[in-house]
């Protein structure tokens, strides 16, 4: 994997894991390892190892963007899970030269019953056609290919596309409709506090495994040790934390009493 420790500066690969955590009050619930570069494909698996160990699957699921996508939000809704996961365009799409830009099919309209698209412009993009494909793990993605009726003459196609001939886009609709959601959990009172509190989640557990105990490579080889090694880590985090707590609430005890 390319790791942010690069004394060369050229993108050098070096051999690593993924490991992923499931964290409640800084406390590791669950973990995983994977050979995997990107947390996209490390979600599904992640949450079916804690549901194996746990024998459910949480509540909420809060994560930033790099666990976004169609595969991981239709597993998420059908496992009836509140998902405050963020998608990659969030923050963007908040911005004035988003909300301008006229390429953008988030900022055109979506005629439900006649299957249509109108653009910036006022152009209408017919359906075409459908295409399918699969993820790695088999998940099917269906998309919808639209064209526009005509391009010509439009003075907004410079900014529009780079085709000569007229707008074709690829959507896939259930993706939309899982994204919008996101959106509307995000932007919500208790989407946000849900946001907010990540902050203060898995974050500090890495930062005080690899910073505060100077953990930043592993001993072992292999999945199978690595796994291990995160467990016997995570297990003395947790003994850490509990003691830490522990010593916290006594202090506070003994100052009410005195």
């Amino acid at each position: 994997m390319r790791m942010k420790e690069d004394h060369m500066r050229n993108g050098q690969l070096k051999s690593g894991y993924n490991v992923q955590m499931v964290t409640e009050n800084q406390f590791i619930l669950g973990y995983s390892v994977h050979q995997r570069p990107t947390d996209t494909r490390c979600l599904i698996p992640h949450l079916e190892k804690v549901k194996s160990a746990l024998g459910k699957l949480p509540a909420n699921v809060i994560g930033d963007a790099g666990y976004h996508g169609e595969e991981n939000y239709d597993y998420l809704e059908r496992n009836e899970i509140e998902a405050i996961v963020k998608y990659s365009t969030y923050h963007r799409e908040k911005s004035k030269a988003w909300q301008k830009d006229n390429s953008k099919i988030d900022n055109w309209t979506y005629n439900t019953e006649q299957d249509i698209w109108t653009c910036a412009a006022g152009q209408t993009l017919i359906f075409r056609r459908a295409s399918k494909e699969k993820t790695e793990s088999g998940f099917e993605i269906e998309h919808r290919h639209y064209r526009s009726i005509s391009c010509e003459g439009c003075p907004l196609k410079p900014r529009c596309t780079k085709a000569e001939g007229n707008r074709e886009v690829k959507v896939s609709l259930n993706y939309l409709r899982l994204k919008n959601q996101a959106r509307e959990k995000l932007r919500s009172e208790d989407g946000y506090a849900l946001a907010v509190r990540r902050m203060i989640e898995p974050e500090p557990v890495f930062g005080d495994m690899k910073n505060n105990r100077g953990f930043k490579r592993f001993l072992l080889r292999c999945l199978l040790k690595v796994s291990l090694e995160v467990g016997w880590l995570s297990l003395a985090h947790n003994l850490l934390k509990k003691a830490a707590v522990d010593t916290k609430n006594k202090g506070a005890k003994q100052v009410q009493a005195a």
